[in-house]
């Protein structure tokens, strides 16, 4: 691998040369010789325009990524749409199936709400009549428990009574 430094444009003045032994180890050796630096120079050259084209090669990719992520959000976009739109046709046909179900089990709305509110007045009407009849009957057994006082003492009373005092 070849590293080669130059200042402001003038000859190579320096350059470092890396091998490899069979060790692996790197052994780095310096060389100040202009006619070596002047024959790598084509080199040199050509790293630099395959340098570029790497960096054009990557801003492609980097394009064709960012093309590939906005095309995916189109795609996904696209099926939240598609699903969306599937969901409320069954929304729709369930809603119908409903809606026939209770047409068929009770006919018309209107006719079982009135109906309805009739059986509900006429069992209001019922419940009022018994309180009315039984009011008077439920004032006296509460009048009853009131006023009846038991002067009886209980025998369980009388026998803690016994044992708290000693008798």
């Amino acid at each position: 691998e070849v590293n080669a430094c130059s200042a402001n444009g003038s000859a190579l003045t320096r350059e470092y040369l890396t091998t490899f032994d069979k060790r692996s180890d790197p052994v780095v050796t310096t060389s100040n010789s202009t006619e070596h630096a002047a024959r790598n120079q084509p080199a040199t050259m050509s790293n630099s325009s395959g340098i570029q084209e790497l960096m054009a090669a990557e801003t492609r990719a980097s394009q064709i990524v960012a093309e590939a992520r906005l095309a995916r959000g189109d795609r996904m976009k696209q099926a939240k749409t598609d699903a969306q739109e599937l969901i409320d046709a069954y929304r729709a046909e369930k809603q119908e199936e409903f809606n026939n179900r209770v047409l068929a089990a009770g006919g018309s709305g209107g006719a079982s709400s009135a109906k309805l509110q009739g059986e509900t007045n006429n069992e209001i009407q019922i419940m009022q009549g018994q309180f009315q009849r039984n009011a008077q009957k439920a004032v006296d057994v509460l009048l009853s428990k009131c006023c009846e006082v038991s002067l009886e003492v209980p025998t369980a009373r009388v026998r803690s009574t016994q044992k708290i005092y000693g008798a």
